[in-house]
């Protein structure tokens, strides 16, 4: 009978091994998407996916930031990003930390 206890302990053991692991694993994508999410992104280079990787910037958002830039030409300054259909002051506020305007071609 003491064989059987012992492999439910083991057993248990390797469980709460592989959960700690989990946890670790995914702790550690948490970091790494929240430090993806704070690096500053060029709003005259970036594509829709790059642009996605800001804070407050959804698919939506992100197709028309490209397609005024495309119609528009490059963006000048951070703050051109207004005129764009979705952003408006409060939101420009919590983007603006996580993007710059790079060259304009």
């Amino acid at each position: 009978m003491r064989r059987g206890k012992d492999r439910v302990v083991k057993g248990v053991s390797v469980a709460l091994v592989v959960g700690v692991l989990i946890c670790a694993v995914a702790a550690n994508a948490g970091v790494m998407a929240a430090e993806s999410k704070s690096a500053k992104v060029d709003i005259n280079e970036a594509g829709e996916k790059e642009l996605m990787t800001v804070r407050g910037i959804g698919e939506t958002l992100a197709k028309r930031i490209v397609a005024f830039r495309e119609e528009h030409g490059p963006y000048n300054r951070a703050e051109d990003l207004m005129k764009v259909q979705g952003i408006g002051e409060k939101s420009f506020e919590k983007i603006r930390p996580y993007i710059t305007v790079g060259k304009k071609s």
